[in-house]
């Protein structure tokens, strides 16, 4: 039995260039699977379409006066509330109006949610009707589930 001696013969400069590409090429593939696989709850990439984008009111009655809650939202968010159809009376005869909606309104848009919202004990009725206001507008605004957006 007779061994014959095999000699491989590498370039360094060949070897090196394998390895560069290889280690671009699975630095390549872990960068894709990073940018195009959803994130899970830590990730904030992932959104899910909660409302049909548009200006959505609702009206309270304040006295003998329409007053009109007006929320702005996008596919994902909370824009926008403010009060429309404000008439001069309504402002004159409840004072706390504006500055219960401006507390609430910043509340929201940083909360982006209804719940836990809180209110100073000065204005507590008049902020109970203005967040059930606003309440009744993104529900005018949600998607339900199973609806399919276009």
């Amino acid at each position: 039995m007779s061994a014959k001696t095999k000699i491989v013969v590498l370039h360094m400069k060949e070897l090196i260039y394998t390895l560069i590409f290889a280690g671009l090429g699975i630095l390549l593939i872990i960068l894709l699977l990073f940018m195009f696989l959803p994130r899970g709850k830590d990730g904030e990439s992932v959104e899910t379409t909660k409302y049909t984008a548009g200006i959505y009111t609702s009206t309270i009655m304040v006295g003998d006066n329409a007053v009109d809650v007006q929320v702005i939202v996008d596919e994902s968010r909370i824009n926008s509330i403010s009060l429309v159809n404000l008439d001069e009376t309504v402002t004159t005869m409840y004072p706390l109006m504006e500055p219960a909606l401006e507390s609430i309104r910043e509340q929201i848009i940083e909360k982006q949610s209804t719940e836990e919202i809180t209110y100073n004990a000065d204005n507590q009725y008049t902020s109970l009707v203005l967040l059930n206001a606003i309440e009744n507008a993104l529900s005018k605004a949600e998607v339900l589930p199973g609806e399919v957006e276009e």
